[in-house]
């Protein structure tokens, strides 16, 4: 099995017919389990990985065809692939009875956790629960829109298309938008912080929070 490409917070194989997620950091059997029993439930109802296996700390995961959105995005193809992201979000928030407000909230929404095909354009898989949760639909739409203006900072014209295809009169204002985005930083700063204190990602994800504080509408 070789390494996965674009995987951050975990070790990540695959031999193109299973992918072996091996979780790492604070509370890995819990996001383990987290992510387990979503992707069971969501067999069938939105396009996930099936689930193969679980052993101690790993995830055996059926293999999922289509290239990362952050590959398309960066090939010349933002407003294709943020288009499908947001009506790929609508259906994961659309999932369930609404709870006071809160939906099913991926966590870690964005291109990079997104496969496609690569002609159609069309999702064939959204990877990567561990961080799920019930919440307020703003914290999927800021993330993602943080994901872009971070890491695509060149295809930030296209986040019209994004919020466009999620259903524009659903999208907080900007303020609302950069306080959820300013607060996840934080919330992986201590994330980060509980795995190494001080270690070079807490100061990577402060410096992070200083520049989210900094963007403009």
């Amino acid at each position: 099995m070789r390494p996965l490409k674009h995987g951050y917070t975990n070790r990540t194989l695959g031999d193109g017919a299973v992918v072996k997620k091996t979780y790492e950091g604070p509370d890995a059997e819990l996001r383990l389990d987290r992510e387990r029993r979503l992707l069971i439930r969501l067999q069938g109802r939105l396009p996930v990985p099936p689930v193969h296996a679980a052993d101690t700390g790993t995830l055996t995961l059926g293999f999922m065809p289509g290239v990362p959105g952050q590959e398309l995005l960066d090939a010349g193809h933002a407003v294709e692939v943020l288009e499908a992201c947001g009506e790929l979000l609508r259906r994961i928030h659309g999932m369930g009875a609404r709870d006071k407000g809160q939906v099913l909230v991926h966590g870690d929404y964005g291109p990079n956790n997104v496969l496609l095909d690569p002609v159609t354009f069309q999702v064939t898989a959204v990877v990567d629960w561990e961080f799920a949760h019930l919440g307020d639909p703003v914290e999927d739409l800021a993330w993602c829109e943080w994901i872009v203006r971070m890491h695509h900072p060149g295809h930030r014209h296209a986040l019209d298309a994004f919020f466009r295809a999620y259903g524009g009169d659903a999208v907080p204002p900007w303020p609302v938008r950069r306080a959820v985005m300013l607060a996840r930083c934080a919330s992986l700063r201590e994330f980060c912080h509980r795995w190494e204190p001080n270690g070079p990602a807490v100061t990577l994800w402060r410096e992070r929070a200083i520049a989210t504080a900094g963007w403009q509408e």
